[in-house]
């Protein structure tokens, strides 16, 4: 028998009991329902968690320390940079000095505008390899990287934290939040509807003016290049500072008079390291532990989160996959019924030379074929109970519940299928042990 003969044979035997055939497919659609609404739940958390700690900054960043008993041979210098560059799946790594570490009675004041009109009393300032903050992953809202070691990058609201001198206490600041209906609060809504500040930092004349106990007031103008974007997980500076180049800065705490030392000691309290990929910055930080420093980044935060959203997807597959084992006890059952109805049709297959595997390939096709039906409309029904259910998250102000990837939708139809073939095995082996001569026989 042809392939084309075995079909047609098959979907007129299943034509033939439309009732039977109908309730058992039913029962497949349902378990591959569960099995792919409950697995799509699972990823949807898993993605609202990936997006919740996206937005609390860059998931691929480590932060370096040294250990407070630190000694020389975990001295972060620049042969301790070189050497942490040198690990594998690193891809970027910057020394990062903030002032105000260094140094307590330290501060940095900025002014803006013409006759230094606009004043930031309290800035957080850090200095970096300015030639490696794009490959740390440093987002520019505007503007671009600095081309010299000179040019500065600012906070996404870095001008939003000024006074206007001009103005009585009381109204001389923008309120960001002055457009905001909490009531209604939508945090994405939130950059998009603040008012305009007194100036454009990167084209308004800014002067960072520092001031230490002991030392005259310096003084020098800045050229802001560009606006990095907000990221608290690489420092605060990214919101309301001012990022300088590790020489800059060095420059400028000698030419103040503000410390004498920086550039002969090249030892730095912290540096930043990127990672090429999520899943390899627990291996990465591990082998920085090794080297004798200390480590911080959102793995600590992400790797338990993650493992708990892998156990609810394991638990809820599993809960779908049992009714899946339900529709293919149905399965069993249908083409049990099928053969004993069908004996003396199989008998007289037999009689006239029909080959035993084909007999077998009949009834596996027949419920490959229930298993194929189900699972295709197993998925279109869990699209649409996904649209809903997405639909009704969204509109009460969530993120979305249920995702489903073209993966899982594959997954889900050779499941179905495999499922069908299956429970038909042990009907089928039954089927080629029927005698042709007592199948003939029987009514």
């Amino acid at each position: 028998m042809t392939w084309k003969d075995i079909l047609k044979m098959c979907l007129r035997n299943l034509r033939r009991r439309k009732s039977r055939t109908l309730l058992t497919v039913l029962g497949v659609l349902i378990g591959c329902c569960s099995i792919v609404i409950m697995v799509s739940i699972g990823i949807g958390t898993k993605v609202s968690q990936e997006e919740m700690l996206a937005e609390m900054g860059d998931l691929t960043i480590i932060t370096v320390m040294v250990p407070n008993m630190g000694n020389d041979q975990n001295k972060l210098d620049d042969a301790g940079i070189r050497t942490i560059a040198q690990i594998p799946n690193v891809i970027a790594v910057s020394p990062k000095i903030s002032p105000d570490e260094l140094f307590n009675d330290i501060y940095f004041k900025i002014y803006a505008g013409i006759g230094d009109r606009y004043i930031n009393d309290w800035l957080p300032v850090a200095a970096y390899d300015s030639s490696s903050l794009e490959k740390l992953g440093f987002k520019l809202v505007d503007g671009a990287y600095p081309a010299t070691t000179k040019g500065v990058l600012v906070g996404e609201m870095f001008a939003y934290n000024f006074r206007d001198s001009y103005r009585p206490e009381g109204s001389n600041r923008v309120d960001r939040y002055a457009n905001i209906d909490f009531n209604n609060f939508d945090p994405d809504q939130l950059k998009n509807n603040m008012p305009d500040p007194y100036f454009n930092p990167l084209t308004s004349s800014l002067t960072l003016v520092l001031e230490k106990e002991g030392i005259a007031k310096y003084s020098i103008p800045l050229e802001a290049t560009g606006r990095v974007k907000e990221d608290y997980n690489k420092g605060y500076e990214t919101s309301e500072g001012v990022l300088l180049d590790l020489a800059f800065l060095e420059q400028i705490l000698k030419d103040s008079g503000a410390a004498n030392n920086t550039t002969e000691k090249k030892s730095y309290q912290n540096a930043l390291v990127k990672v090429n990929h999520i899943s390899k910055v627990a291996e990465v930080e591990k082998e920085i532990k090794r080297l004798g420093f200390d480590t911080r980044s959102m793995e600590s935060i992400r790797e338990p989160m993650e493992k708990e959203a892998r156990q609810k997807q394991l638990m809820l597959g599993g809960l779908g996959a049992i009714s899946l084992f339900v529709a293919a006890i149905g399965i069993t059952n249908t083409m049990i019924m099928s053969i004993s109805e069908r004996t003396k049709e199989i008998g007289i297959m037999k009689a006239l030379g029909c080959y035993v595997k084909d007999i077998r390939i009949i009834f596996l096709t027949e419920s490959g074929i229930i298993g194929f039906l189900g699972g295709v409309i197993g998925n279109v029904v869990s699209l649409i109970i996904s649209l809903v259910m997405n639909f009704v998250s969204e509109g009460a102000g969530g993120s979305k519940l249920s995702i489903i990837p073209l993966w899982l939708i594959g997954f889900a139809v050779v499941f179905s299928i495999f499922i069908g073939v299956g429970s038909g095995y042990y009907p089928a082996n039954k089927a080629v042990k029927i005698s042709a001569l007592e199948a003939i026989k029987s009514d």
